[in-house]
């Protein structure tokens, strides 16, 4: 996929008010800290496009981004450690889930995971509410670039093992960097192949 254009939209509080789901929709999500807005960037190759900031909880919306005026991009704000208040958080969990379960375009969540750490239990537990709720979701890796590729691998092995323990079929993954642009093709032709789905399925039900 070619990114001929990439323009944020709208933001927004409320899944109710977002764009009329006209076109296919996926959703980054993963705990605060965790590379999201410098992945959307490297994913658009718009340096600015997602805010990025070195402060966690940065993102506190629904943010919309139509891409190629043909699928649009959502930035959800982060799950796990923000230093805002309980209250904050338990709104932010509440927009989330509405959105998560009422969002009619939603192809796929994308949930993003540091592959420097072990498997952390916020992310377990996040993952498996999406399949207990039957909503679709790929797992990507990020921030592949900061330690050596024999670290990498050893913690992706683990992580995969003890997802095993829970799903009987993993997830498909990505392993990414938005400094060196890994995973970039992957991410975008697995969108493209979603999105010719999408278009098939609209097509034979018109």
């Amino acid at each position: 996929m070619v990114i001929h254009d990439a323009r944020f939209l709208m933001s927004n509080s409320r899944a109710d008010l977002c764009p009329a789901p006209t076109l296919p929709e996926y959703a980054f999500i993963g705990r605060s800290n965790v590379g999201k807005s410098s992945l959307i960037n490297m994913l658009t190759e718009r340096k600015g496009l997602a805010k990025t900031s070195s402060s966690p909880g940065k993102t506190q919306l629904i943010n919309h981004f139509v891409i190629n005026d043909t699928w649009f991009l959502v930035d959800l704000p982060g799950y796990g450690y923000a230093k805002v208040s309980k209250t904050s958080r338990a709104e932010w969990a509440k927009m989330i889930n509405y959105y998560l379960r009422n969002r009619a375009n939603l192809m796929c969540v994308c949930v993003l995971i540091d592959s420097r750490h072990a498997p952390q239990t916020a992310d377990l537990e996040f993952m498996e509410k999406l399949g207990e709720e039957g909503i679709p979701f790929v797992m990507i890796f990020t921030k592949a670039d900061k330690q050596s590729t024999a670290q990498t691998k050893a913690l992706l092995t683990e992580y995969l093992r003890k997802m095993s323990e829970i799903w009987d079929e993993l997830p498909r993954y990505f392993l990414t960097s938005a400094e060196t642009g890994l995973g970039r093709d992957e991410v975008l032709d697995f969108i493209t192949d979603v999105n010719e789905q999408w278009v098939a399925e609209a097509a034979a039900n018109a």
